[in-house]
């Protein structure tokens, strides 16, 4: 299978089991998806959506939050992992709105990667989730099932991992492209022991194909 049919098969499948694909986060606004995204960096979305209704009750606005200090947050966020580093940048990130961005979440990367606590990740979520950009954010999950399946090649770091997707992904279908590939990583594609008995990508997986398919057999 060339790499050209590989992303057709994997495009094809995806676009009729997963169709609606989307964020698991819960948000109501940028401001909200922003303090989300930041929070799940090395956390899961579970635990952060456990955490954010109090926080956002607290600090309903990026006007609310900027007011804050540390002692305000780290309380509400102690749950989350690196939660002091993760109050820090919440606050530094409010007042970098309120005082460059007249309080709005910005719509491109080169802005939002100058926000405390916003990688590259960070601002392709953003972009692809608020504002509908192509952008394709790279977690554990998306560099992991990409690797897996061939998708990518040699791809070292997630940077690397983000362009080869982008060069061989439709630029309107990225933002969901996104949300397919991690969560089928969370679900299915998993770290230590993939589900391929489940899995209805194994024919074009490069990963079964070498590594797994003479232990399980695949989904019919």
């Amino acid at each position: 299978m060339t790499k050209k049919e590989r992303y057709a098969f994997v495009i094809s499948w995806f676009q009729k089991n997963m169709p609606d694909a989307e964020t698991e986060l819960h948000y109501t606004d940028p401001y909200e998806l922003l303090v989300a995204v930041i929070l799940s960096a090395q956390c899961t979305d579970k635990r952060v959506n456990i955490v954010t209704p109090p926080l956002f009750k607290r600090f309903p606005s990026p006007e609310s939050l900027a007011k804050a200090e540390f002692e305000d947050v780290e309380p509400l966020i102690r749950s989350v992992t690196f939660a002091n580093n993760k109050a820090r940048h919440l606050i530094g990130m409010a007042r970098m709105l309120i005082d460059r961005f007249n309080g709005q979440v910005p719509d491109n990367m080169d802005d939002l990667i100058l926000l405390p606590g916003v990688g590259r990740k960070t601002a392709n979520v953003i972009v692809s989730v608020v504002f509908h950009q192509p952008g394709m954010a790279v977690d554990t999950h998306v560099f992991r099932v990409s690797a897996r399946i061939g998708l990518t090649k040699d791809a070292k770091t997630p940077l690397q991992t983000e362009q080869q997707l982008v060069a061989n992904i439709p630029a309107d279908l990225l933002p969901v492209a996104h949300h397919w590939l991690i969560l089928h990583g969370r679900y299915v594609c998993v770290a230590r022991r993939p589900k391929c008995e489940q899995c209805g990508l194994t024919s074009a997986c490069k990963f079964f194909q070498t590594d797994m398919k003479h232990i399980v057999a695949p989904k019919s």
